[in-house]
């Protein structure tokens, strides 16, 4: 599909499908090639629209790319439904993704039909040590150096999948303007409007909160018990992986995923 004009840059999306609309918010680094393993079963029943966030993939970087943020590709996200004219869309985000799709179900609740929050960004205790690292991870000289590390480190599943993800990786940093991007991205994660504590509970959506209780990023303990409690009513799914369980295992979240949308639409008809 060619790029998809929005007020915050063009952005290259991939669709597969048909039906209702289905909107994939990849982590950060991340293209719309690390839903692979899912969108096959997913677009059976949806309209499947998979996002390459700015400075990745086939979207090119906002100018400066140093001016990335994770509130920035909120905005993108937004201006990729209102571009696309989906009045009704169901979202999954994982990290910067979910993060993202939190901020559309708030601005946009109209829109939002309901939510999956994989191993989302917003619900950190913004402690010492977790400002240090995003201080750290936003040096362009380290995401460049350790970004591949990195990434291997939060995948603990090695299957094709994650392999392909670590592929990507190791040829994203070579790319200085995608390094930029992306390091700009972790120095926002210390930016108070990064922090959805609060502000996620006015979220109305029909919400699934899946998490991978290996993840040493946004650990279950900590951000997944935080993320309960902004979503009192939502559903959670735990899975034996680290920071991407739909790469990491993607036959059982595709069917808690499809199993939790049929809910929760049936809850909606119901409404």
């Amino acid at each position: 599909m060619p790029l998809v004009n929005t007020p915050y840059g063009a952005v290259h999306v991939e669709e597969t499908g048909a039906g209702e609309a289905l909107l994939l918010l990849p982590a950060n680094p991340g293209t719309h090639r690390d839903f692979e393993a899912v969108v096959p079963e997913l677009s059976r029943r949806y309209r499947v629209i998979a996002v390459d966030w700015p400075g990745f993939g086939d979207s090119p970087a906002p100018e400066p790319p140093e001016s990335a943020s994770a509130m920035h590709f909120a905005r993108v996200a937004r201006g990729v439904v209102e571009a696309l004219g989906l009045t009704r869309v169901t979202v999954i985000g994982n990290s910067v993704g979910g993060y993202s799709a939190v901020r559309l179900a708030l601005e946009c609740p109209d829109r939002v039909e309901a939510l999956v929050l994989v191993d989302p960004g917003g619900f950190t205790e913004p402690t010492a040590v977790a400002r240090a690292f995003c201080w750290l991870k936003g040096r362009e000289w380290f995401t460049g150096l350790f970004a591949t590390r990195f990434a291997a480190r939060y995948l603990r599943v090695k299957n094709a999948p994650a392999r392909a993800v670590l592929e990507r990786t190791e040829l994203g940093r070579r790319n200085p303007r995608s390094v930029a991007v992306d390091a700009a991205v972790w120095r926002s994660f210390a930016a108070p409007e990064h922090d959805l504590r609060e502000v996620a509970k006015r979220v109305r959506a029909p919400t699934l909160i899946a998490w991978g209780r290996r993840d040493p990023v946004i650990p279950l303990a900590t951000a997944g018990a935080t993320a309960q409690r902004a979503f009192p009513g939502a559903e959670l799914a735990v899975f034996d992986t680290g920071h991407m369980p739909f790469v990491e295992a993607p036959e059982e979240f595709t069917k808690v995923v499809l199993d939790f949308l049929s809910r929760a639409s049936r809850t909606v008809d119901a409404a």
